[in-house]
């Protein structure tokens, strides 16, 4: 299991290079299967990037330099932080910087994923419900919170939209229109699930993808200080309670009311935390083994003892 932090990522986003770009003569070009795939593992890649409040252009830039970095250190599935392109405390910018499903960020990340080879969780835009024509919808208008999940050709696997919405000094639940649909999807030989921050305080979510077959949850999040135990606490209690790798993708930066907290991470099935970041920009990574979600559901079989 080889993990890695990179504090670097900001800078290296804004410039759309790394260390070694000019030197990796796999830099810049696409990885086949045979190049990437490693048996039945996944090399998971959690990009904590700077968000800036309504500077779609200049997030949407990290997060594909973020992409394209993952993709260089070998990522099979890179997954991004909630509304990392409008920012989540930008409440004002919602209706100005909505999109419809099919629009320039999630094109741009599809396209990305495809070019380089690597599967993307975009995790999330603003969507504009009224204007989107290429998946079904929760309502016929409106805003959701929506995440997308493209495999390593670009093609669309998976649609979350968050379905609680938070209310708690914060303005989304006035705003958005909550989601519906509860999806996995095989990204390699992992079988993945996707929610998105406020849903990590309700469990019986996870149950649902958990029965669904999901060894990798993945939760992309806009968490802010101070509540770094809610946020870590509840992370590991849903690895543990439900087998499965947990890993939260956390944003960087500050608003005019809250500064996100980073720490993004990855917890085993034992609830043990494989790698983690600060609160500065980064690139999480490490390495995702579903025999070992096999093996621990097998030697501690608490799924198979449920009553409810």
């Amino acid at each position: 299991m080889s993990t890695d932090t990179d504090a670097d990522l900001e800078s290296e986003s804004e410039t759309g290079a790394g260390p070694g770009a000019e030197t990796d003569p796999g830099a810049g070009t696409r990885r086949t299967q045979t190049e990437t795939g490693t048996g039945n593992g996944l090399s998971l890649a959690l990009a904590q990037i700077h968000v800036e409040a309504g500077d779609v252009e200049a997030n949407v830039e990290r997060a594909l330099a973020a992409v394209s970095r993952a993709a260089d250190r070998g990522a099979d599935l890179v997954a991004l932080p909630e509304l990392f392109n409008v920012g989540y405390f930008a409440f004002d910018r919602y209706a100005r910087n909505a999109e419809p499903f099919g629009g320039e960020t999630f094109t741009r990340l599809r396209e990305a994923a495809a070019d380089r080879g690597i599967a993307v969780l975009a995790g999330s835009i603003v969507e504009d419900l009224a204007a989107t024509d290429s998946v079904a919808t929760p309502a016929d208008e409106g805003l959701a919170n929506t995440a997308a999940l493209f495999d390593a050709d670009g093609e669309l696997q998976l649609v979350y939209r968050k379905h609680h919405l938070f209310g708690y000094e914060s303005a989304e639940s006035e705003l958005l229109v909550p989601g519906e649909r509860l999806e996995t999807a095989a990204i390699g030989d992992v079988t993945v699930g996707v929610t998105t921050c406020y849903d990590l305080r309700f469990p019986e979510l996870y149950r649902e993808l958990i029965d669904a077959g999901a060894e990798l949850l993945l939760v992309p999040s806009a968490w802010p200080y101070p509540r770094i135990e809610h946020w870590q606490t509840l992370s590991r209690a849903r690895a543990i309670e439900n087998q499965a790798y947990v890993a939260t993708i956390n944003g960087s930066g500050e608003f005019d009311d809250a500064t996100l907290l980073g720490r993004s991470s990855v917890y085993d099935p034992w609830g043990v935390s494989l790698a983690s970041s600060g609160d500065e920009p980064a690139l999480v990574t490490t390495e995702i083994e579903p025999t070992t979600v096999a093996d621990v559901r097998k030697e501690f079989p608490a799924l198979r003892d449920r009553r409810l």
